[in-house]
């Protein structure tokens, strides 16, 4: 028996079927969309997982592994040797206290501050709001290196530096690092907060420190968590500053993190490894990357463990309000 013809209007829907699964539909994507996607994730991915893999796997190479060209990823053998003259080239009982006071205690008192600046500015209205507005703004687009001397001059005369007070005193009066930026959070968060929820407290009887701390602040949860998180890397990494303000040693201690003692490591293992005749206790690229590895695991072991509340607060800070 012979088979039917196929009508025009078969082949077209065939062709939709085949369209739709490789280009997608209103609700669900095709196949060639999801690889585009995929591939780009993928690329991506890979340009910033390549270096720290390639740290990783070099921070466990020994020196033989090092120079035989045939070992690219997996060394022969976990060597642990690099990651102990690191520790003990970095100091890192020392520079580890001093990265985690250097980086909270700041960042902490940023929070308050900008907390409290971005909520005046979003909910009254004041004379030169705006003026006082555009120099906030003004003040980050102001390259900080402009700034750097006559801050240390300041800092010289008010008798600061070599203190953490040099530090602790900005962010808590809203000139830390970045401070601006974290403001405009602030700021644009509370904008979006329902003006009714005020209202209502008002109604309550409730005063403006009431309505604060008992629903500003909880509400502003998300925006929190994320300046937070981000003033804590900024500090972190931050090393020409802790340098200039508390490099002279004038203060009651001396402050070091781990950033600056991985800017010292080369003059540092030097010094505690000294070069032999034969060549032998040579800085290698092992040991180099043993080092850097150590001053990412305290900010990776933060990541992991805030990750969850961190995407949740850039979902939430989208939610708009009335």
């Amino acid at each position: 028996m012979l088979n039917a013809p196929v009508s025009k209007q078969q082949i077209k829907e065939k062709w939709l079927k085949i369209k739709n699964r490789l280009l997608g539909t209103n609700s669900k994507q095709g196949f060639l969309i999801q690889l585009l996607i995929y591939s780009l994730l993928l690329t991506i991915g890979f340009i910033y997982l390549y270096p720290l893999i390639y740290m990783l796997s070099t921070s466990f190479k020994s020196l033989n592994d090092l120079l035989d060209t045939s070992i690219k990823w997996i060394p022969s053998s976990f060597y642990l040797k690099n990651y102990q003259q690191a520790f003990s080239v970095m100091n890192i009982k020392e520079s580890l206290l001093g990265s985690i006071v250097l980086s909270f205690v700041p960042t902490f008192f940023q929070v308050i501050s900008t907390g409290l600046v971005g909520y005046g500015f979003a909910k009254y209205n004041f004379p030169f709001k705006k003026t006082l507005f555009f120099l906030m703004i003004f003040s980050f687009i102001v390259p900080p290196q402009i700034l750097m001397m006559p801050t240390y001059v300041l800092y010289n005369d008010l008798g600061l530096l070599g203190s953490l007070k040099a530090f602790v005193l900005p962010a808590m009066l809203g000139q830390g690092i970045k401070s601006p930026i974290f403001v405009l959070i602030f700021y644009q968060f509370f904008k979006q907060t329902p003006i009714s929820l005020y209202e209502a407290a008002e109604v309550d009887g409730a005063n403006e420190w009431t309505i604060f701390f008992k629903i500003a602040i909880p509400m502003a949860v998300p925006a929190i968590i994320i300046v937070f998180l981000f003033s804590f890397v900024w500090y972190w990494n931050e090393t020409y500053l802790v340098n200039l303000y508390l490099g002279n040693g004038s203060g009651s201690r001396s402050w070091t993190t781990m950033l600056t003692q991985l800017q010292n490591f080369k003059s540092n293992y030097e010094a505690l490894y000294p070069v032999t005749e034969s060549g032998s206790n040579k800085l290698n690229e092992g040991v180099t990357m043993a080092g850097t590895m150590i001053t990412l695991i305290p900010l990776l072991l933060t990541y992991f463990v805030l990750q969850d509340y961190f995407v949740e607060s850039v979902d939430r800070s989208g939610i708009t309000g009335e």
